[in-house]
């Protein structure tokens, strides 16, 4: 088991914030505060105590333990306080044939976790005035059959459309021994009777296919390839160095495997070049960058993360809802939990984004298993979220 102890600030992701009228001004300076992501979206926000480090650190290390298990576990895990890491530990193979182990630099497939950053890669080119949220699908890909279905109808999942998953498989729509593209699930909504789920509009109804085509409209805006404009736009400027976007069944073998529990390794598919809604492979260090990014509003404007962190779907009552790119709970008690997970093969993936409490709780495996979603058991210990777990689950 490989368990690394609490790693101070500057040795992780948090160089100090080059940023020139910071460092001329160092009057400005509270001691107590952390410069995270050096540069253009440097943010400060308050650094833990030593005492709170180690107190949380004994906490949550014996919650991974007794959860997740690093004798079974494949992947990483990692818990942060105000971008400062509290508890980390990695274990298991990316490839297993090659001998290959998991550290905190191997990138993981993160399954639906990709579409938070594709959302936010859409928002951002909102901010530029590149993309409307209100606009018609069909103003940014002309092919697009379906006249009242809305970019934001794409992001917070009220589109209506069928999952691409699904529809390629149904009778004469799809060839299984080709290789399918963005631009195929593009082709085949235009060519083919697939039909809808439902109305635009009408109702939630979580669908791969929308952020498939959220990946096209950012094409369409840039005129640069989805990878480039996520490597450009996101991954280098926050310093997400093991981050990328996988494109090329070519390359399989390069990238970490995914494998079932018990370790059987699961072969690529036809389905695996399609990219947006996932596709993007990622370290739990890399994702921490990410989420604390989006508490800059020089990085994500006020406006757009308003946008994003609210609740779009209200036909049904209950707790549960989605924002733009974000799964959320929204409790009587007025508190909102943040988070979304993922699974594609046998990768599972959540990402938890506590933003009152400023917490971060990351998980992600490549070998299956559902004790990746254990990372709501721990949001309690960090604020005030109600959650009521049965005893069968407390004990799990």
């Amino acid at each position: 088991m490989k368990l690394t102890k609490y790693v101070p600030l500057f040795s992780i992701l948090l160089l100090i914030a080059c940023n020139k009228k910071d460092n001329s001004r160092d009057s400005d300076n509270n001691p107590n505060d952390t410069a995270l992501l050096a540069g253009d979206f440097s943010i400060k926000l308050p650094k833990i105590s030593p005492q709170f480090a180690s107190d949380n650190k004994a906490y949550v290390e014996r919650f991974y333990n007794k959860h997740y298990n690093a004798g079974d576990y494949s992947g990483g895990f990692l818990v942060a306080k105000n971008g400062q890491i509290i508890y980390e530990n990695y274990s298991g193979y990316a490839y297993k044939e090659k001998g290959d182990k998991i550290t905190e630099d191997t990138p993981i497939h993160i399954a639906s976790v990709s579409k938070m950053i594709t959302a936010v890669a859409v928002m951002k080119l909102a901010d530029e005035g590149k993309i409307k949220f209100d606009q018609p699908v069909k103003n940014y890909l002309p092919e697009f059959p379906y006249e009242k279905t809305t970019v934001r109808m794409l992001l917070n999942h009220r589109s209506g459309l069928r999952n691409y998953a699904y529809f390629t498989a149904d009778k004469g729509v799809w060839d299984k021994k080709k290789t399918l593209t963005n631009q195929d699930v593009l082709t085949i909504l235009a060519t083919k009777n697939v039909g809808l789920e439902s109305q635009p509009g009408t109702r939630f109804g979580y669908c791969n296919t929308n952020y498939a085509l959220l990946a096209l409209i950012i094409e369409k805006v840039t005129g640069k390839t989805y990878p480039t404009v996520m490597k450009e736009m996101i991954f280098e400027p926050l310093g997400m160095t093991h981050t990328f976007v996988f494109d090329d069944l070519k390359k399989k073998d390069e990238v970490s495997q995914s494998y079932k529990g018990n370790y059987l390794r699961l072969a690529f598919e036809f389905l695996d070049q399609v990219y947006g809604d996932k596709n993007i492979y990622s370290t739990p260090r890399d994702l921490l960058k990410f989420d604390i990014a989006t508490y800059n509003d020089d990085f994500l404007s006020k406006e757009m993360k308003a946008e994003m962190f609210k609740g779009y779907s209200y036909e049904r009552k209950g707790t549960r809802n989605y924002g733009l790119g974000v799964r959320m709970l929204e409790f009587e008690t007025g508190q909102k939990y943040f988070f979304h997970n993922g699974w594609w093969h046998g990768n599972t993936s959540s990402l938890v984004t506590l933003r009152k409490d400023t917490v971060s709780i990351i998980a992600i495996s490549n070998k299956f298993t559902k004790k990746t979603y254990q990372t709501k058991k721990l949001a309690p210990h960090f604020g005030d979220y109600p959650f009521k777990f049965s005893k069968e689950e407390s004990e799990e």
